[in-house]
This record gives structure tokens, C-alpha cells and sequence, in this order.
């Protein structure tokens, strides 16, 4: 029979084939094809056990590994037919193999199911992903240690609320973005360590009767060991959720990012200006530079959390074991994975060409009363007020400059007296922002040595 009317592959059990809209609705070789690198690897460690097992022989291992190895050279050089009546990138890659080698193709699928098949090829494309998504949150941060090297000690102003709150320095502002993707860079580590366990083998559900050796095609394959039960090594899918919790953090992360870019370049801040290679310009107004790329990588983050939803409701309902509806995971990661590689690229490109203009960041430091809390703990420590006297003092001394229309370091010391007898012209030494700055020695504070510290830290732990 031919695929018009049978499935060879599963075809023996059926008089006649699927409906069109059946064959439409359940192929995803559309998709899977992705994974050919993946199924042919394991293809191959799986052969090569069977043949140690002697549950098929060196002669038919080797012709079904060379064969397998010329089905990845058609595939990687564009050569390869692929067919939807064969469903999937298995049956295709099984379907050639037998046109290459003939019977010895039949013996491959001895001892394994589709299952753990797609099982081992998805985790094995998610890790490969992990791995991607670690080395291009290193670049980004090895961007983003560059830009705080070079502004140390440039100070700028700190938001609360998106309103001036204390002078930091750019370096340390840069360095707070370090931390968070490299916490995204330890998950996918973690969820890559979790997954790193081996399904081949555990066949349709139950295992198999065949003599076969797991830890061989575990270790073949680069997994720590193989999975311990073989309900749930068919049915898991923990591994592709953990990737997408961790893109969807990532994700956020870059967004944030993103959104102070596009407020900084702004013509209202200035405190920075995008590489034309990473800006567009408007169809009609000449004077326009946008900030397509981060406001593109700001969006990026519905997408790949809605896979990640998309992917939990896949997976809430169902009962052990595989269900056909556990083929609507590939989509999904395949998505979020393409976007989350393409934003993190993106983002390292505009930070790497990113100027900021040290200027503009000083001038705004010093507005909004910025050395406000400063004032406050020198109340604090010279004069031995109560902090909540002290803040009192402060608010009053900051609505007196407000209706003067100056800042802090510009009232006299009558004006400082007014509110409090015992301020003396020491108070000036706190009130300037480098002065600011320099004060917050504390571990993990903006000062300008703690943040030269942090950075030698980073840049080791990058190499």
C-alpha cells in the first residue's frame, strides 16, 4: 500500500489511511524537523548499543550508522524530501534509512518507541539551548562590565518611583544588570543539570524485554544517567517548562533593560545615544532616530512568557502517559528559544555600541534634591539627631530651597541654621554628589571602589 492509504510505519493495524484534515492536524515534521541533528545522535548511540548487547549485529550497526550519517549530510546540505504523509522527523530519517541500507533500517527501532525517541531528541535540543542562552548572557555581560568600567565613577542620578532619589554612579547601574543576568544564566545552568537524564529506552511506557544498556546510550549521548522510571521519562516535560520559566525571567530582565534605553535616549534625558546599527529612522520626519531594536527586545517578553503558559496548559490535564497533545510543546520552545537568542544578540550589539554622555548624567544627579538623605544621615551622625528628627530637618530645609528655586548645596548656612541651630559648615562636605557617591562604602554600595571591586569580581568569574 502506499502512504495515500497506509502508514508504513504504523500502517498494519489500519485498512485505510488517515483523512487529509487527519494528516494536516497531526504532522509535525512542519516543525520537528529541528531536531534531525538530534534524532540521528541518538539514533546512532542507539544502534551502537544494540549491537553491543548483540541484539542486532556490527554489520547491520555499522551500515544503519553510515546511512544515518548520509541522512544528516542530505538534511544539512538541503538535499533531504521531507514528507508530511511520514508525520514526523522519526519516520522521515526511518523512511530514508530504509531507501539507503534496506532491511537492516527495520532493526533500529528495535528495543525504543517514538516516545522515548522524541523524549531524548527534545532534551537534547533544549540543552543545547541552555548551553546557547549561558554563552550569550556571558556576552551580555561581559558588555555591560565594559560600560561600568569606563563609568565607574560617573555619577548619575538613582530613581525610586521614576523619580530622582540618591546619586549612583553608572557603573554601578551597569553592574546591577551583570547581577541579574547572571542569575538568569544560573538557571538555565540548574535546569540544564536537571534535565541532563536519558528517556531512551524506556520505550512506549514500560520499558522494554530487550537486553539493552541505558547508562551506554546515556553516556553515549553526553547525559549523566538515565532516567529512573520510564513513565514518567516519556511523559515529563519539566525540562522544557524549567527552559521557558528561565527564558521568561530572562526575557523580563531585557525588557527592563530595554524601557531605560528607550526613556534615556530620549531627547528629554540625553543621558545616552543608540549606534545608528542598532536605530531606525521615521518614513517622514528626517530629525527622528527610534530605538527599534530595544523596543522590539522590550516585546519580545510577551511571546516567550506566553509560551511558557501556553506549555503549562498543555501539560496541566494530562494523565500519564504520552497523549498526542504533548506535541504541542515544540512550537512553543522553538519560538521562545529563536526570540530569547535573537533579544540577547540584540541587546549585547546596543550595549557594546552604547554612548553615555557623562554630562547629562551628572546635571540630572544633582537635581531633585538628590543629597537629600544624605543631609539627613549627616544630621545623624555629626549632631546625634534621631534619623526621623533628622528627616523632619531635612524635608524642611529641601521645601525652603524648592520655593527659593535652588538646590541644597546652594542655601547658606543662615538658611541651614533656620532649621536647625547646630548645622555648621561641615554640612557642605556631604551635599555634592561625588561626595555622595564616595560615602557608600557599604558591600555592595555605588561608591566607586566597591564598584571597581564588583567589577574585577565579574570579570573573573566571566573568563
Amino acid at each position: 500500500m502506499t502512504d495515500k492509504t497506509q502508514n508504513a510505519m504504523w500502517g498494519g493495524r489500519f485498512a485505510t489511511g488517515p483523512d487529509a484534515i487527519m494528516e494536516a492536524i497531526n504532522a509535525s515534521i512542519g516543525f520537528d524537523r529541528r531536531m534531525a541533528a538530534q534524532d540521528i545522535a541518538g539514533s546512532r548511540a542507539h544502534a551502537a548499543m544494540l549491537a553491543a548487547q548483540g541484539i542486532i549485529t556490527d554489520k547491520d550497526a555499522e551500515a544503519i550508522g553510515k546511512g544515518l550519517l548520509t541522512i544528516l549530510s542530505e538534511i544539512e546540505n538541503g538535499n533531504f524530501a521531507f514528507s508530511t504523509a511520514l508525520e514526523d522527523i522519526h519516520m522521515n530519517v526511518e523512511a530514508r534509512l530504509k531507501e539507503l541500507i534496506g532491511e537492516p533500517a527495520g532493526r533500529l527501532h528495535t528495543g525504543r518507541s517514538r516516545n522515548d525517541q522524541v523524549a531524548v531528541d527534545f532534551r537534547l535540543w533544549v540543552r543545547d539551548r541552555c548551553d546557547e542562552a549561558v554563552a550569550k548572557l556571558s556576552a551580555l555581560c561581559l558588555a555591560l562590565v565594559g560600560q561600568a568600567e569606563v563609568g565607574a565613577d560617573w555619577v548619575m542620578p538613582g530613581f525610586t518611583h521614576m523619580q530622582v532619589a540618591q546619586p549612583v554612579t553608572w557603573g554601578h547601574h551597569m553592574l546591577a544588570y551583570v547581577e541579574m543576568f547572571g542569575r538568569d544564566a544560573g538557571r538555565f545552568r540548574d535546569a540544564r543539570t536537571r534535565l541532563n537524564e536519558s528517556p531512551l529506552g524506556a520505550a512506549a511506557l514500560a520499558g522494554t524485554s530487550f537486553p539493552i544498556d541505558r547508562h551506554m546510550t546515556a553516556r553515549a549521548l553526553g547525559f549523566d544517567r538515565p532516567s529512573a522510571n520510564s513513565l514518567d521519562a516519556v511523559s515529563d516535560r519539566d525540562f522544557a517548562l524549567e527552559f521557558l520559566a528561565a527564558a521568561s525571567i530572562s526575557a523580563m530582565h531585557l525588557s527592563r533593560l530595554a524601557e531605560e534605553l528607550v526613556i534615556w535616549s530620549t531627547a528629554q534625558f540625553r543621558f545616552v545615544a543608540l549606534s545608528d546599527r542598532f536605530s531606525t529612522g521615521s518614513s517622514i520626519m528626517p530629525q527622528k532616530k527610534n530605538p527599534d531594536a530595544a523596543e522590539l527586545i522590550r516585546a519580545k517578553v510577551g511571546r516567550i512568557m506566553g509560551a511558557n503558559a501556553g506549555l503549562m496548559m498543555v501539560m496541566k490535564g494530562l494523565p500519564l502517559t504520552y497523549s498526542k497533545d504533548m506535541q504541542e510543546d515544540k512550537e512553543q520552545v522553538f519560538d521562545a528559544a529563536d526570540n530569547l537568542m535573537l533579544a540577547l544578540a540584540a541587546m549585547e550589539g546596543m550595549i557594546r555600541d552604547l554612548s553615555a554622555n557623562r554630562a547629562n548624567l551628572e546635571a540630572a544627579a544633582a537635581s531633585g534634591f538628590s543629597t537629600a538623605t544624605d543631609l539627613a544621615d549627616w544630621l545623624v551622625r555629626t549632631l546625634g539627631l534621631p534619623f526621623r528628627e533628622a528627616h523632619h530637618v531635612t524635608g524642611a530645609l529641601v521645601a525652603l530651597a524648592e520655593r527659593r528655586g535652588c538646590d541644597l548645596p546652594d542655601l547658606t548656612l543662615a538658611d541651614m541654621q533656620s532649621a536647625h541651630a547646630g548645622i555648621t559648615e561641615d554640612v557642605y562636605t556631604v551635599l555634592g554628589v561625588h561626595n555622595s557617591v564616595a560615602s557608600r562604602q557599604s558591600y555592595g554600595g555605588t561608591a566607586p571602589n566597591q564598584v571597581r571591586a564588583q567589577i574585577a569580581l565579574w570579570k573573573e568569574k566571566l573568563k
